[in-house]
């Protein structure tokens, strides 16, 4: 019966795509679609093939004898010299490109319009639901994705005056936030997000992810709609890692280079991109994206640029009667916030590619309080989570606060910021929610410094019965 009714859900899967018109067919030989390509030749009911590659196949086996283009192949029998079946495998579902409205169309009504763009204060209040500290970097991103949506909106005024994008750097310790706050960000705005790493980027014609995968898995978040992912987010991770290279004797691929190939991404341009594929080699249609209205956020730890930010400023004071002693800043755990545009052209960015992230801005590193407020304060707190499994099976989980001091206190230690809160709480954990479950009589489990420290266990209350030390 299980098999019967996977087959039934199957072909109903298969007749919904088959009546589904707002994807256009794709020639299996060049990859074009159906607006580029000319009307296509079926073979199957998801191989196609398009007049012009249809007539240089025929042309090879008869010397161009006969013009192929003018004969009506929807009434010829099926094609057997082939497999049909075999290709078909090789055509996945999602390598289907979605149509463009006709240009003499009326253009259907955008999921943005300025008036329904969230005002800047409300964007940092949603973003204070979920993220904690990080007050100037919430405020400058805030700011920044309004204007940059107005200026979508806007286009092009009958004043010639042409809005700039407003592309954003965020550098920030491991920890601090940067990719939490973009896909925080991505929510709020209901817009495509792609989440990409620039370590895997190399020059064109090396072994690693060209620099259009990353608008590759733009499309991909877009359900390959090209003009909602013209619209979208990018967020690239690890920027810090396409710095040049230094005292290198080999050929920087993954450094100066990737910065040089961005930027026309960064600018706005037309590129062409490979359908669900990183690779302009495979054997997928190419759709052409416009990045003008994309959204770029780079975001990198940027981990030796507190040393060059030490030097400019020792150097700034260290002559006269009111020089400074040259370990000053070696405390400064928020150094971070002096950086300039030198300081980061030092460590290793080419101007062109800064010059394209015109907002620029920093994010603290995390202290103590900031742990302990990640720990319970924000929407999906870590606590939170934790107390919904447990209400799941009827207990109640509550911590002490010198609890979460202790907590926090090893995270620091750890110094990856808040992604050691997670490792710490999974760990002490482990016991509470593998023992919970075998006795239905626990109501409560209050968790304690010394649990935390390894001097006792948490506080376990049964139902009706005073509170008893649960044995680690």
């Amino acid at each position: 019966m299980d098999i019967d009714n996977k087959e039934q859900e199957l072909k109903k899967t298969e007749q919904a795509e088959s009546e589904d018109n707002s994807y256009e067919d794709v020639c299996f030989v060049c990859h074009r679609p159906e607006s580029k390509a000319g009307k296509m030749i079926h073979l199957t009911k998801d191989i196609s093939i398009c007049p012009e590659c249809m007539q240089r196949t025929m042309d090879m086996m008869n010397n161009g004898n006969v013009d192929y283009s003018k004969m009506d192949f929807s009434r010829m029998p099926n094609i057997s010299m082939i497999n049909l079946s075999d290709l078909q495998n090789l055509i996945p579902k999602r390598q289907k490109v979605k149509k463009k409205a006709p240009e003499n169309q009326e253009a259907p009504k955008k999921s943005l319009d300025v008036r329904s763009i969230p005002a800047p204060h409300k964007i940092k209040e949603s973003l204070d639901e979920y993220v904690v500290g990080q007050e100037k970097a919430k405020k400058v991103i805030s700011v920044a994705v309004y204007n940059h949506y107005k200026r979508v909106m806007a286009g092009a005024e009958a004043d010639g005056i042409e809005i700039e994008k407003s592309n954003m750097l965020m550098i920030g310790p491991t920890g601090s936030g940067k990719t939490y706050l973009v896909k925080t960000l991505a929510r709020l705005l209901d817009v495509p997000l792609a989440i990409a790493d620039a370590t895997s980027l190399t020059e064109a014609g090396y072994i690693g992810d060209d620099i259009e995968s990353v608008l590759s898995k733009l499309l991909t978040a877009a359900d390959n709609d090209v003009e909602k992912a013209e619209r979208g987010i990018v967020f690239i991770d690890e920027i810090d890692k396409i710095a040049k290279k230094k005292n290198t004797n080999q050929r920087d691929v993954s450094g100066e280079s990737v910065q040089q190939g961005m930027l026309k991404l960064l600018e706005g341009a037309e590129v062409e991109v490979p359908v669900g594929a990183n690779s302009k080699n495979a054997m997928v249609p190419l759709e052409t994206i416009n990045t003008k209205n994309i959204l770029f956020i780079c975001g990198g730890a940027f981990p030796d640029l507190e040393d060059i930010i030490k030097e400019r400023l020792n150097k700034q004071s260290s002559i006269g009667f009111r020089a400074d002693l040259k370990d000053k800043y070696d405390h400064d755990k928020n150094l971070i916030r002096q950086v300039t545009v030198e300081d980061i052209r030092n460590f290793g960015m080419i101007p062109e590619f800064i010059g394209r992230l015109p907002v620029i801005f920093t994010l603290d590193a995390l202290s103590e309080d900031m742990m302990v407020q990640i720990l319970k304060e924000p929407k999906n707190a870590i606590l939170k989570q934790y107390q919904k499994l447990l209400a799941l099976d009827e207990v109640k989980l509550n911590f002490a606060e010198d609890a979460l001091r202790a907590i926090a206190r090893k995270a620091m230690e750890k110094d990856t910021g808040a992604r050691a809160l997670r490792a710490i709480i999974e760990d002490f954990m482990l016991d509470i929610m593998y023992e919970i479950p075998k006795d239905d009589n626990i109501g409560q489990v209050t968790i304690t410094r010394d649990y935390i420290e390894r001097r006792g266990g948490p506080l376990i209350t049964m139902r009706g019965v005073p509170a008893l030390e649960m044995q680690g």
